[in-house]
């Protein structure tokens, strides 16, 4: 068995799912991601004209619109760009199955006689709705015709790749027998040209499980992911991991757009000031929503006091450092992250001591955040002026 071969690749993807648990899409706009993302690990790439239109500083939505021939853009960009660089990454061709100057069985022929591995629906017509579907639909623009594409690949020995974003969607697709079910949760959010209406990961995470259920009703055997959209971060792909029965993601803003937005900005920027990107912020400010960050940072030492909070995971989160992170707490709150924490946590502990509870002084420490009663004590006397025990029983004689 050739290892571009459907089944032998089919095959590797289970394995990776058996051994690693996941498996991690790249939808790329150009050789130089293609081959980024491949160093990086990815199981799998996708050649989409929404990526090359990253690439041009435009949003992915533009693949939606008449700036060019989709297909001869997908087509060009894998010959020219992602082959030379990338030989054992499947690749597939993100095709736009409604071009009327394509016979659809002629075409994906060719589209495996250039080397691609597979194909995957995009720009598909599952993100369109509205009026302006309804006249897509009667035009014949319509996305049956990207089922009907995805039939004919299976029958040409092509993996297949679905984007759907319902059950229905998902149920035409299982009947023709895709490979991979994609829930597409909409344009990635965050960054520069991030989409400012999206899902919440709570609903993406609902309609995934949906889908996936189904998935394992029709053909257990099929390959469930998820497409961005509001994922976009590994906090968010671990909560969808954690709460659905996804077995992969597919990033392409993700992956590509929010990492050199930020870096290339960063990077010219320090040049230009003669500084390190830790230092960086006016600019950054004003298009990354900085404004709200220290805000947003109170908020979150509100509701997550009593567990194990570090100023570096909430850094890689916002995708900033955390000396530039904890500069602005200190400029704007006038203390420090780590005393902020400090002075919330002991101000929840003397509540809870002085309450009139039956509350252990050791089930008030681990309450807060202190798994180490020892430590605990040390920081509340500190703090306090005296030690957790005296301080309850003063309250408890008052």
């Amino acid at each position: 068995m050739k290892e571009n071969d459907k089944e032998f690749i089919l095959r590797r993807l289970r394995a990776e799912i058996n051994v690693g648990g996941h498996i991690i899409g790249a939808a790329v706009g150009s050789g130089m991601t293609a081959k980024l993302a491949a160093m990086g690990g990815a199981d799998i790439l996708l050649a989409l004209s929404a990526g090359k239109f990253r690439i041009m500083g435009r949003s992915s939505l533009s693949s939606f619109f008449c700036y060019g021939n989709s297909n001869q853009i997908v087509m060009d960009m894998g010959k020219r760009e992602i082959f030379p660089v990338v030989q054992d990454v499947p690749l597939l061709f993100g095709l736009m199955a409604s071009d009327p100057y394509v016979k659809l069985y002629d075409y994906l022929k060719l589209i495996k006689e250039s080397g691609f591995t597979g194909v995957v629906n995009s720009p598909t017509l599952a993100l369109v709705d509205g009026s302006f579907r309804e006249a897509l639909e009667e035009e014949g623009s319509s996305y049956e015709r990207e089922v009907a594409a995805i039939s004919l690949a299976n029958q040409l020995g092509l993996l297949t790749m679905a984007f759907v974003t319902s059950v229905e969607e998902a149920d035409k697709m299982l009947a023709v027998g895709a490979d991979i079910i994609c829930v597409h949760m909409g344009l990635t959010a965050g960054g520069l040209l991030g989409a400012k209406r999206h899902l919440t990961i709570s609903e993406a995470r609902r309609i995934a499980q949906e889908i996936f259920d189904l998935c394992k009703v029709k053909n257990p055997e099929c390959l469930r992911m998820v497409y961005a959209g509001p994922a976009n971060t590994l906090m968010d792909m671990q909560y969808i991991y954690q709460n659905t029965d996804c077995q992969g993601y597919i990033g392409g803003s993700t992956f590509d757009r929010i990492p050199m937005e930020k870096s290339i900005y960063d990077t010219v920027s320090s040049f230009k000031q003669h500084c390190s990107p830790e230092s960086i912020g006016t600019l950054r400010e004003r298009k990354w929503g900085g404004s709200q960050m220290v805000e947003s940072m109170r908020h979150y030492i509100e509701e997550h006091y009593m567990d194990d909070v570090k100023l570096g995971d909430l850094a890689l989160v916002a995708h900033m450092s955390a000396s530039y992170m904890g500069g602005r707490f200190k400029k704007e709150t006038g203390i420090s992250f780590t005393d902020y924490l400090l002075q919330f946590r002991m101000g929840k502990a003397k509540a809870l001591l002085k309450n009139g509870s039956n509350l252990q002084c050791k089930e008030v420490a681990a309450q807060v955040g202190y798994s180490d009663y020892v430590q605990f004590s040390k920081m509340f006397r500190k703090h306090v002026g005296i030690s957790p025990r005296d301080y309850q029983g003063m309250a408890d004689k008052k």
